[in-house]
């Protein structure tokens, strides 16, 4: 069976802090495994579930220096509940962000770590899937990318054209996962990614072999220590294949 996405890896300088900042921002409970790592989940959630796309933020010391090609962006249910969750992110650290979006009714924003993303004007389409709207990977090839990653994960795929492609839990909840086409290259370790996972009772090595058979290649780092595999897409954009749950 295919794997599952079951939460965003994100790295940060002060995992705590901005931790703190992104509870706030979804209205989600903090945990941590160990130190350098914050986990945020809604609260009552039962680990994984489709409904939402839990996040982990780990400590790296490394600067966040170019844009990032994987970013979140947040849904509302009206042009008040937009201005209002603005106002309350403000508050909370974030400041406005400007990636070449010029005049658009979503509002672009980044974290305090400077980690870029958007609160989205209501739209009847996200009237559903929590505080998360929808995972959104910059892409150079939506078609493509959507070839892997509707092979990759058990996710249903909604829509493709050559500048959107567009997938969502096949249970029909939670965010949706959306590759757009941007003119930027990836030049950087990504300091935002996905992590997926296969079932319980599923083999991962057997899972990372039929990934690879997809498309996915290996990073060239040393993997000796790790519990997961540490793969990247066809276009280099790196993702983590947890071990079963």
């Amino acid at each position: 069976m295919p794997s599952r996405l079951v939460q965003i890896n994100m790295k940060a300088r002060d995992d705590s802090a901005l931790g703190r900042f992104w509870a706030e921002a979804l209205g989600w409970g903090v945990d941590s495994e160990g130190p350098g790592v914050t986990n945020l989940e809604p609260v009552g959630f039962s680990y994984p579930d489709p409904a939402a796309v839990c996040v982990d933020i780990i400590a790296r010391p490394e600067p966040k220096t170019v844009k990032n090609r994987v970013h979140l962006d947040l849904a509302t249910t009206s042009t008040a509940h937009q201005a209002e969750l603005v106002a309350r992110l403000k508050d909370l650290g974030a400041t406005p962000a400007d990636v070449g979006q010029g005049d658009v009714p979503w509002t672009v924003m980044a974290d305090p770590e400077g980690n870029e993303f958007c609160v989205l004007e209501p739209r009847p389409v996200y009237q559903d899937t929590g505080p998360v709207a929808a995972v959104v990977v910059d892409c150079a090839d939506p078609r493509a990318m959507a070839r892997f990653w509707d092979q990759a994960i058990d996710w249903t795929l909604h829509e493709v054209t050559d500048d959107l492609a567009v997938m969502r839990s096949a249970d029909g909840v939670g965010p949706y996962l959306e590759f757009v086409r941007t003119p930027d290259t990836k030049s950087v370790w990504n300091r935002v990614h996905l992590d997926i996972a296969p079932y319980p009772g599923d083999d991962l090595a057997a899972e990372g072999a039929r990934l690879r058979a997809l498309g996915a290649t290996d990073p060239g780092i040393d993997q000796s220590a790790l519990s997961w595999t540490v793969l990247a897409d066809p276009e280099g954009n790196e993702f983590c294949l947890l071990t079963p749950r």
